[in-house]
């Protein structure tokens, strides 16, 4: 992993959604300019703490953007190449990295190579691109039976198993790697096969040495993904389930048996970490109290792992993502044309970021820290978080009454609020308030 990531903070957004783009492309061949729109928001993601933009899809596309028709444009909806340009510089000379989304599983059925399929049966040059089937022959005017990305027949999948697709994929991550991105998100990576990362990662790396990959990958076996593909990290789903659902149906425990999971794959690579992102229910519409959503931040920036916020969750946004046509449109609005748009309800839910974020950049250990459950009860936990000989403690109480609970050595209250008793000894413990947070110094 890149030496950077000890330091990444990511402030994740759908730029689509962002800037209020049209939900399908028009195909007029207007370009409209509208990724300077995030220019004016960079200086607000560096007051949170972020030291990175990690941007959704930004090339051209049918609809959502997951159904790319060409990785090496820009979608117009969004601007050009100039526009791409102008966005990496200042945030650049902000010190803000910049992490693209590629969509490297599959294409939209309006793709220029299926396209040719389509027109040209099984003799077309860009046939070997996909996985295809011709039941009795072809004719003009007759179409294939293709795999697809999870049944959505617009997502026509690429074959993997061919060379052709694993030169496209190395000269399209290398391509914007060269504008000056700094690393790559891969989309569905968990239906990819490793292997092929492990073909195309090397040559990537080749040129940029320093990039930083990350493979979405929802369930399954995480360290061999990452072992086996060469990728840095992936997403980590198990430690987001575990932190909404453990604070709603008051179980600790929950929370701390993922926290050993998450130990165990820090082992091997250090995951990307989150509370929300532009695929699920906004946190603040998930946690049945809000009281919790403190805690669930908390959590994100003391354990290890590289953080990511998604763009409005910092100003607790509500959105329910629902498994229907435009399903995600409530969790990837508009934004307002800058800050000083937002509702004045959101900024607590802002500064409590910043708080936390603060505390984690001034603890740089915390990338690879490990936890340690020191008290565990349904709804109350105190967990060391450790590297090394350095050491904090979290306490999270989910009661509506006051507690006070163990908190070995704590010298400080570092974030949250609580009052320690007897700090800097064995016996020191800690009040919570009803329902109370807080993080200490040791």
């Amino acid at each position: 992993m890149p030496d950077w990531v000890q330091d990444a903070v990511w402030w994740h957004v759908y730029p689509l959604g962002f800037v209020g783009a049209e939900r399908e492309a028009t195909g007029d061949g207007v370009v409209h300019h509208r990724l300077g729109q995030l220019t004016g928001w960079l200086d607000y993601a560096v007051e949170l703490g972020a030291s990175g933009l990690a941007l959704g899809p930004v090339f051209d596309s049918g609809t959502h953007g997951y159904d790319t028709v060409d990785h090496l444009r820009i979608d117009p909806r969004l601007g050009d190449d100039a526009d791409f340009d102008t966005l990496v510089a200042a945030a650049h000379q902000r010190g803000l990295r910049v992490l693209l989304d590629g969509v490297f599983n599959h294409v939209g059925r309006d793709h220029p190579a299926f396209r040719a399929v389509l027109e040209q049966g099984p003799a077309a040059p860009t046939a070997t691109l996909f996985r295809l089937d011709w039941p009795g022959g072809w004719r003009p005017g007759a179409e294939p039976r293709y795999d697809t990305f999870e049944g959505h027949g617009q997502l026509v999948a690429l074959d993997h198993g061919a060379p052709a697709v694993a030169d496209l994929v190395t000269r399209v991550m290398t391509h914007w790697l060269d504008r000056g991105a700094d690393g790559w998100r891969l989309d569905a990576a968990y239906a990819v096969p490793p292997s092929f990362w492990a073909t195309v990662l090397p040559q990537v790396r080749a040129a940029h040495p320093d990039a930083y990959v990350v493979g979405e990958v929802i369930h399954g076996d995480y360290a061999g993904v990452v072992r086996d593909s060469g990728m840095d990290a992936v997403t980590q789903y198990e430690l987001w389930k575990a932190i909404w659902s453990s604070l709603n149906d008051g179980n600790l425990h929950e929370l701390s048996h993922a926290l050993g999971r998450h130990d165990e794959f820090l082992e091997t690579f250090a995951p990307l970490t989150f509370v929300g992102n532009h695929d699920v229910t906004r946190l603040a519409s998930r946690l049945t109290d809000e009281r919790h959503l403190p805690h669930a931040l908390a959590v994100l920036f003391t354990v290890g792992g590289t953080p990511s916020v998604y763009a409005g969750d910092e100003q607790a946004f509500r959105g329910l993502k629902e498994d229907r046509a435009g399903g995600d449109d409530a969790v990837r609005p508009p934004f307002p044309a800058g800050p000083d748009g937002l509702a004045p309800f959101g900024w607590p839910t802002y500064r409590v970021h910043q708080e936390l974020i603060g505390l984690r950049r001034r603890n740089r250990w915390l990338h690879r820290a490990r936890t340690t459950a020191l008290h565990l009860a349904n709804r109350q936990l105190t967990y060391a978080s450790s590297a090394g000989a350095e050491r904090l403690l979290v306490a999270l109480n989910l009661d509506d009454a006051v507690v006070e609970q163990p908190a070995p050595h704590a010298r400080e209250v570092l974030a949250g609020g609580g009052a320690l008793r007897r700090p800097g000894t064995r016996g020191t413990t800690v009040q919570l308030p009803a329902h109370g947070w807080a993080v200490l110094g040791v």
